[in-house]
């Protein structure tokens, strides 16, 4: 035990002095291989097979969409289609950002993407029309990990493969969660905006204009909405697996962007393969170094570890989820999400599993919970990159950023792990 506590000492201050994730992770198992003398080849070929299964192709293809509907007209559209409908009311405008990233991450998979998409479409309207510039980054910011939770999800892939689940039981079990998140951003960002009276709102319209509006944008939003359609019916009627659910993607967002909107270019097209192969490379190094890791750790019986400690404490499966959500909460603030999954998961899958919590509930909470944590400092990386997308300074965003963390995240977070219905409710209703 005491060598476990050391090699996560070392983790933890390898990461606060800046040293890459990877490479901290990488550096607690070749202490672990030194002192307890195991075979570096046979973790070697462990980590090898870990990265070679098929399904780790949709992450891949996840970011090669995000990417083409970034450079392309995709955001806009579903920016301006939302906006018909609620633009007319202080605050609106904000929901119209929170709704648009949810739909925007869910044909993406990507909080990146989602983020830099419809952050750099959302935020500098919103600031035009006089919105706080602090509380507009911050809102986008927030709810850019919708992306992580409204399927198809690149985060609820790894888990599912990480913790061999159901890859549709995974996605579905998030979509309600993602549904409430969404729903407490609007209502924290209008309840905080409602006395601020420097506010723009758009003028009231006739109904027959609204109409108008609404038949205009819509037409031309069609493509874009077109593609969560293909996807999610393609995946849950069996059409298509997940992975082939990925590449279908690509292959229509990529006709999409030259020949419907014609904001792509092969220029464009050529960057997106890039940037897909860079990330891709990250990914599959992480998901390498990380597997060793969960493997060194599960042959030292850390699962059965935390399992004596907890019923120590209480069988109760309440106070477990307490102490699981605390863990993962500290380790979302040190940590990206991917990262962070990939170590937990398949420690704490057998450990839910021994008090009767379904690793599909689980799958519901650690996507809240690292949603969550990749806006939390110190780590935050979405928080830094709102600060770039909209050339606000992070202490303009830190206050805003705690309201919707106490108002949004938190009870959401509570309702997820103490109702598992939420989360379980979907799967057991489409797939038995």
């Amino acid at each position: 035990m005491w060598l476990i506590a050391v090699s996560m000492v070392l983790v933890i201050v390898l990461i606060i002095i800046g040293v890459p994730i990877l490479y901290s992770f990488m550096a607690a198992s070749l202490l672990m291989v030194t002192v307890l003398g195991y075979d570096p080849s046979f973790l070697l070929s462990s980590g090898y097979d870990s990265v070679s299964a098929v399904v780790l192709l949709c992450v891949p293809l996840y970011v090669c969409v995000g990417s083409i509907m970034e450079k392309s007209d995709i955001g806009k559209c579903l920016v301006d289609f939302v906006e018909v409908f609620v633009g007319r009311i202080r605050g609106g405008l904000g929901v119209v950002g929170i709704f648009a990233s949810a739909v925007f991450g869910s044909i993406s998979g990507s909080s990146t993407a989602t983020l830099t998409c419809i952050g750099g479409v959302i935020i500098p309207r919103m600031i035009e029309k006089k919105y706080p510039r602090g509380h507009a980054a911050a809102l986008l910011t927030n709810a850019c990990p919708l992306g992580l939770l409204i399927p198809p999800s690149s985060s609820m892939i790894i888990f599912a493969w990480a913790s061999r689940q159901s890859i549709l039981a995974c996605f579905l079990a998030t979509v309600l969660p993602g549904l409430i998140l969404a729903t407490m951003l609007s209502i924290t960002n209008v309840f905080m905006l409602r006395r601020n009276s420097e506010i723009q709102v758009d003028a009231p319209v006739s109904l027959g204009e609204l109409g108008r509006q609404v038949i205009s944008k819509g037409y031309r939003s069609i493509p874009a909405l077109l593609m969560p359609v293909i996807i999610l019916g393609g995946t849950y009627s069996g059409v298509f697996t997940p992975t082939e659910s990925a590449a279908a993607a690509v292959f229509y967002a990529v006709p999409v962007g030259f020949l419907v909107y014609r904001k792509l270019t092969l220029k464009g097209l050529f960057d997106t393969c890039i940037v897909t192969g860079t990330i891709s490379g990250i990914v599959m190094v992480m998901v390498f170094c990380m597997m060793i890791l969960s493997r060194i750790l599960i042959m030292m019986n850390l699962p059965d570890m935390i399992v004596g400690f907890l019923s120590e404490r209480s069988t109760s499966p309440t106070v477990v989820l307490f102490f699981i959500n605390i863990m993962l909460l500290i380790l979302g603030m040190i940590m990206d999400d991917t990262s962070a999954m990939l170590l937990t998961v398949p420690i704490l899958v057998p450990v839910v599993q021994a008090f009767g919590i379904s690793p599909i509930h689980l799958a519901a909470i650690v996507g809240v919970n690292l949603g969550l944590g990749i806006i939390t400092p110190p780590c935050a990386p979405m928080l830094y990159l709102g600060s770039r997308v909209s050339n606000v300074p992070v202490l303009e965003m830190l206050w805003p950023t705690l309201m919707f963390i106490i108002f949004a995240w938190f009870p959401t977070l509570a309702v997820v792990t103490y109702f598992p219905q939420l989360s379980l409710w979907l799967p057991n209703l489409l797939l038995g």
